[in-house]
Parts: C-alpha cells; sequence; structure tokens
C-alpha cells in the first residue's frame, strides 16, 4: 500500500475549527495538500480558512454538524466537486461531558455517542466510497486512550472512543479481505492541551481538566500527518499513552489503582467554579475557544517517544543501544 505524498493530496480534515483539527488542517495546508475543513463553529472555519489563505494554502470551508449523515456526506461530496477527489479522510471531531455515570441523562449519553462514535462512523460511510474510487487513500480517525483505558468522570466519552476502535478494527480487515489499498489508522492520544477542557459540559462544579502531564496537539498533528503518507494501523501519542497502554495490558487491576488515587482529584484541580451552564460545545459551538491550544500550556511536557519516533536516526539508535545492553545482560548471565 502507497500513499501519496502530503503536496498530492486532497485532505478532508473534520473538527478543524479548534485544538487538534485546526492545527492539522494548518500543517496539511503548509504541507502543500488541498484542504476541506468541517465543522459547526463558522466564525472558526472562517478564521480558519483566513489564516491557510494568508500563507498561500488552498483551502475550502464547509460547516456540518456530523450528528448528520446528510451533512457530513455534504463534505465529502463538495471536496470531490470542488478538488476532483479524495485522497485523505481525518475525523477529530468529538464533545466532552464530565460527570458521574448516575448523574448523566440518557439524552446526554446518547448525544456524546451520536458526535463522537457515530459522528466517525458517519465519516468514515461518506469517505470510502471516493477513497475507493481513487483506488487507494486513508482513513484516519482520531480516537483516544480512552478507547482502551476508561476515566472516571467520563463514561459517556469513553464509550463513544472504545466504540470507534471497534468499528475502524472491523472495517479495516473488511478492507484488507477485499484487497482495498486503503489505510486506515487509530490515533490514541494522551491528555492534549486544546480547548476540549474549555468545551467540555461538566456537572463537577468546577472548569474540567485533564490528569496531567499535558502534551501539545502539535504532536498529535504530527502523528496525523505522518499517518496520511505512511500506512499505520495505530499510533499512540504522549509517553504516558504508551505507558498506560502497557500497564492496562498487564494488569488492568492496577490501572484501576492508579485511577483511584489520580483520575477523580485531578479532573478536579482547576479549582475554576463552573456550571454545566456556563459556556460549552456541548450542542453549539463557542467561538472564543475556536484556537489550538487550551489553558493549560504551564503543563504542556514533552514527549520523548514521539520525539524519537519521528527521528529515525535517534529510533535506530535506541533499538542498537538496546540490543546492546540485551547483548550485555546475556553474557552476563552466561558468565554466572
Amino acid at each position: 500500500m502507497q500513499l501519496k505524498p502530503i503536496n498530492q493530496q486532497v485532505v478532508v480534515v473534520v473538527g478543524a475549527s479548534s485544538g487538534i483539527g485546526r492545527e492539522t488542517a494548518l500543517r496539511f495546508a503548509k504541507g502543500g495538500a488541498k484542504v476541506v475543513v468541517a465543522a459547526r463553529s463558522q466564525s472558526g472555519l472562517e478564521s480558519l480558512i483566513k489564516e491557510i489563505t494568508e500563507f498561500g494554502g488552498d483551502a475550502i470551508a464547509v460547516v456540518a454538524d456530523v450528528q448528520h449523515f446528510e451533512q457530513i456526506k455534504a463534505i465529502a461530496d463538495k471536496a470531490v466537486d470542488y478538488y476532483g477527489r479524495l485522497d485523505t479522510w481525518v475525523q477529530v471531531s468529538a464533545i466532552g461531558l464530565f460527570a458521574t455515570f448516575d448523574n448523566t441523562t440518557p439524552e446526554e449519553f446518547k448525544h456524546v455517542i451520536d458526535v463522537s462514535l457515530m459522528g466517525q462512523v458517519y465519516g468514515a460511510m461518506a469517505a470510502l466510497p471516493h477513497l475507493k474510487r481513487e483506488g487507494r487513500g486513508a482513513l484516519i480517525h482520531v480516537s483516544s486512550m480512552e478507547g482502551t483505558r476508561s476515566l472516571p468522570y467520563q463514561s459517556a466519552y469513553s464509550s463513544a472512543k472504545h466504540g470507534v476502535d471497534g468499528f475502524i478494527d472491523a472495517m479495516r480487515l473488511e478492507l484488507i479481505d477485499d484487497k482495498w489499498p486503503i489505510s486506515v489508522t487509530s490515533i490514541k492520544p494522551a491528555v492534549i492541551n486544546t480547548p476540549f477542557w474549555n468545551n467540555g459540559l461538566t456537572k463537577l462544579g468546577v472548569k474540567p481538566s485533564g490528569v496531567p502531564p499535558y502534551y501539545d496537539p502539535r504532536l498529535v498533528a504530527n502523528a496525523i500527518l505522518h499517518a496520511a503518507e505512511h500506512p499505520t494501523r495505530e499510533l499512540l501519542v504522549g509517553d504516558v499513552a504508551k505507558i498506560l497502554d502497557i500497564l492496562h495490558r498487564i494488569s488492568p487491576q492496577l490501572t484501576d489503582t492508579l485511577l483511584l488515587l489520580v483520575g477523580f482529584q485531578f479532573q478536579r484541580s482547576s479549582g475554576e467554579p463552573k456550571s454545566p451552564d456556563d459556556p460549552n460545545n456541548f450542542y453549539q459551538p463557542v467561538p472564543e475557544h475556536d484556537r489550538v491550544d487550551g489553558d493549560y500550556s504551564h503543563l504542556v511536557i514533552p514527549s520523548i517517544s514521539d520525539f524519537i519516533e519521528q527521528n529515525p536516526p535517534l529510533q535506530w539508535g535506541a533499538i542498537a543501544a538496546g540490543t546492546f545492553l540485551a547483548f550485555l545482560a546475556a553474557q552476563a548471565v552466561r558468565r554466572t
């Protein structure tokens, strides 16, 4: 399977008005791709298009609500009508609800599923016919480490992310069996400093926060652009994402113990009062949050594993060093 270079691609980014989606759209445009950006926020899309055109990029915008298949299908159709084809589809859109399960209404839970899971399903359904017509391409779905390990106060969001990984794993196998050269990637970030924490509907009494450390949204954009050129099954972003993945595989009970220690208090650690009636994007966009970075830049740290992965010489060096240390350990064991 071989994907086109970014500067030869037509790329759709759904959920592009803020956070990871906005940075991803900017990066694709700077790399020479023709970009179709979509979101509910018209003001966010307008400012994004303005930013892209100012540095000479090529982009158009489509206002759409991902709860509705026909609106997502219109994004794909517009991309093909305007640019003639579709090469990469990136689905980022999601909403957050911070509440205990027994303080969540059926309507609220369903709404998170409709946006954060069904929006991803509809995106793949809309994009696949065009990718098949082109004969190759990439579907890139931004999931979360919560697709592997659920967090307290986020039962609906965790359920949606588990569902995302479930449907794309099945879809990927079907595409492989039918011999379609279409790459399907799940991007699983750790806690990322985006306006997600500003936008979430909260019933915790305070503005929600992630369990630190936070990572830069540009790391996730790096992973998405990598997957657009290099077929990749799954990319975990942030050292903590990789550690949590390993820990959960080894011992779910130990992960439970860790989350009991940090998962509750840190999601309330902002200390900033916020009620369910305060501005949030649960049902409508919040224009002042149409930006890449969130409010927790002071808690952002670098990710060593991502730095190594994005620098092949360092990656090979790390492998060589690990192999050499394993050899020394084996020799020491033999001598004893």
